[in-house]
């Protein structure tokens, strides 16, 4: 199972970015998958969330109203859309996958694809 993030980058306070996570090696269904952040010297936070079945989402009060997440189930591929963007967004996104088969259970991250919300 690989999980490649990508879309991240520079942007200005106020800007947007869409950040995409590709999930490939799938041979198990998925149950949800995830986005998480940590800024330096922070843990690692829950971003948003979204179950792969019935579409059930969950932000960070943080980011509600600013972030949406959405999936591709035929591209095994989830989004992370998010706008007015401020300085503390800052931080290395990771996009994390939960799944299942008959014998066993998954939880997998990407890499990390970094965000720098300018001021």
């Amino acid at each position: 199972v690989q999980l490649v993030e990508s879309g991240g980058g520079l942007v200005q306070a106020g800007g947007s970015l869409r950040l995409s996570c590709a999930a490939s090696g799938i041979t198990f269904d998925i149950n949800a998958m995830a986005w998480y952040r940590q800024a330096p010297g922070k843990q690692r936070e829950l971003v948003a969330a979204i179950t792969w079945g019935g579409v059930i989402t969950n932000y960070a009060d943080s980011v509600k109203g600013r972030a949406t997440i959405s999936r591709d189930n035929a591209k095994n591929t989830m989004y992370l859309q998010m706008s007015s963007l401020k300085p503390e967004d800052t931080a290395v996104y990771y996009c994390n996958l939960k799944g299942t088969s008959r014998n066993a259970k998954y939880d997998t991250w990407g890499q990390g694809t970094q965000v720098t919300v300018s001021s």
